[in-house]
């Protein structure tokens, strides 16, 4: 299985810049790892709330400037929190710093979790940080309808060089967009609810889904396969979208983070993102390659 592929996450919560860099320069220098991930939120998710974080594109943006190889993103980009065309600009200048390395991240964002709708139980963690930031939440189907519209206003954006929008909820007039992209970033989609589904099978070159715990090895076969019934509705063929899944790396236990990439790959996922938690240990992304990323392609 030659066309399996590893990134590694870096989560900028309750970690310095620096701690950053050092396991992205690093990485960079290691052909095992392909990209590298950071993710867009506020506020922290878990422990104590006033922990320092970094915001994702700005932090994304320096680490661009200081690596020379690795394929960059956030995973994902909330939909909720840029206007489309604003981020389309950040976008386009991240990619002009990094030479063309960026790949386009992209999720709904933080909605309205009524609790009868069978979503992830426990209390929603976007209605604390979207409200810190002045950010209001939408229903679901709104989100979705958004995120629709921001990705063809992106479209749009890297290859027209003047064009008009108007949409449900967005409306250009004139956007012109340069730099362009000296190609089109690949489109990452970031879900795993039918609707999403659907958006990721007109769209996505990638689709990403957090892996275990948070979803178990069942869930994740099920959406991959209702994936492809949207794909098969579509006329569009499955293998054209990359599967991805996050991982949570377990440095005390390297054997049982093996065994489920494995299971994983044995899935049908392609492309596997570890995640590391923080305090990184020294020479990180060594440890990943030697410890998980070769050792799983010895077996496969």
């Amino acid at each position: 299985m030659t066309n399996i592929s590893f990134g590694l996450k870096t989560t900028p919560m309750r970690v310095e810049y620096r701690d950053i860099l050092r396991v992205w320069e690093e990485a960079d220098d290691l052909p095992e790892i392909a990209d590298a991930w950071l993710w867009d939120h506020l506020l922290p998710l878990s422990g104590p709330p006033n922990g320092p974080i970094l915001e994702g594109w700005t932090l994304l943006s320096a680490l661009a400037a200081r690596t020379r190889r690795l394929g960059l993103g956030l995973l994902v980009t909330s939909n909720r929190i840029r206007e489309p065309a604003v981020l389309g600009k950040i976008a386009s200048t991240v990619d002009a710093i990094s030479g063309g390395r960026l790949i386009m991240g992209l999720g709904v964002g933080g909605t309205r979790q009524p609790a009868d709708t069978g979503g992830i139980p426990g209390p929603n963690p976007a209605e604390t940080e979207y409200a810190a930031y002045g950010l209001p939440l939408v229903s679901p189907a709104e989100g979705l309808a958004r995120l629709s519209e921001t990705i063809r206003i992106l479209e749009n954006m890297w290859t027209e060089p003047e064009f008009d929008f108007h949409g449900r909820y967005y409306t250009l007039e004139g956007n012109r967009n340069e730099p362009k992209p000296a190609r089109r970033p690949r489109l990452l989609l970031g879900g795993w609810g039918n609707r999403t589904l659907r958006l990721i099978a007109e769209h996505a070159d990638l689709w990403n889904i957090p892996g275990p715990p948070h979803n178990d090895l069942p869930f994740l076969i099920d959406r991959a396969r209702a994936l492809d019934t949207h794909c098969a509705a579509l006329g569009r063929n499955p293998s054209d979208i990359t599967r991805s899944v996050q991982y949570i790396v377990d440095y005390d236990d390297p054997t049982t983070t093996r065994h489920t990439v494995l299971d994983l790959i044995g899935a049908g996922f392609t492309h596997v993102v570890l995640s590391l938690r923080a305090p990184y240990p020294d020479k990180a992304a060594i440890w990943l390659a030697e410890n998980i990323i070769t050792p799983v392609r010895d077996q496969l």
